[in-house]
């Protein structure tokens, strides 16, 4: 009855969209009834639905199993912000991937969330904590911090309203995290440790542009401690410096 009513007065596009807003990083696979839930859709509805998206590529269906389909993801690298930057980014991540030998991550600000839009990881650097598509809270990440510094005030505002643990380390003291987002300000970098998963660290630098607006925060994830911070800082500066001076004047994503 709750699907119901709040699929009442919806639009198709607005329905369809609703299903394809239920899956995220961990929600990857879903069946008719839990996509039906989620969604807040009728389950008759969401399956007359499914069918015209599986239909057209949106999404693709294994067994019982509705997964996100290869169409959507290839308009998805059509936006700019997949688009430019990941092409100019690339080369340099795979320079600090050859000089830290660590996982190279590049977050970029989607509404309260950082957004993991390209990623380099090596046989010999372990697995990879976060995988490409996936949303991390600002506060839990060493790129999310740097995006924070630069964050338009509003933003800012709701991460600090909505400070979640991760693990037993995330910062939720509204204080601290003041305090280390200035720092990666000032910095120009931030760190974490064991605050998104236990057993990592993280270090990210900001990406800016011509105007010195902030495009993207670039990083690398330590599988265990962090090694030579030292030695790491300025290659990751380097690497975005020379992103920062390609994408010039392109409009900045936080402000």
């Amino acid at each position: 009855m709750a699907g119901q009513a709040a699929a009442k007065g919806q639009s198709v596009t607005s329905r369809a969209l609703n299903i394809l807003g239920a899956f995220d990083a961990g929600n990857v696979k879903l069946t008719l009834s839990q996509i039906a839930r989620r969604s807040g859709t009728p389950v008759a509805t969401c399956h007359r639905l499914l069918g015209e998206l599986l239909e057209w590529g949106a999404v693709a269906k294994r067994g019982n199993n509705y997964y996100v389909g290869h169409r959507l993801w290839t308009l998805g690298l059509l936006a700019p912000v997949e688009k430019d930057l990941k092409t100019i980014a690339g080369p340099y991540m795979q320079d600090v991937l050859f000089a830290t030998r660590q996982v190279v991550n590049l977050f970029v600000l989607e509404g309260q969330q950082a957004l993991l839009i390209e990623r380099f990881a090596g046989t010999a650097v372990g697995k990879p904590v976060a995988q490409v598509g996936e949303r991390l809270p600002l506060h839990v990440s060493a790129a999310g911090k740097i995006i924070l510094g630069y964050a338009p005030a509003e933003v800012r505002a709701k991460a600090f309203a909505n400070l979640g643990r991760r693990t037993p380390y995330t910062v939720i003291e509204p204080g601290k995290l003041h305090r280390q987002v200035q720092e990666a300000r000032d910095n120009g970098y931030a760190t974490t440790r064991e605050e998104h998963a236990l057993g990592t660290s993280g270090l990210a630098v900001p990406v800016l542009n011509s105007k010195g607006q902030l495009m993207a925060a670039l990083g690398v994830v330590f599988i265990g401690p962090m090694r030579e911070p030292e030695r790491i800082i300025p290659a990751l500066q380097v690497a975005a410096a020379a992103v920062g001076r390609e994408v010039g004047g392109l409009t900045g994503l936080a402000g």
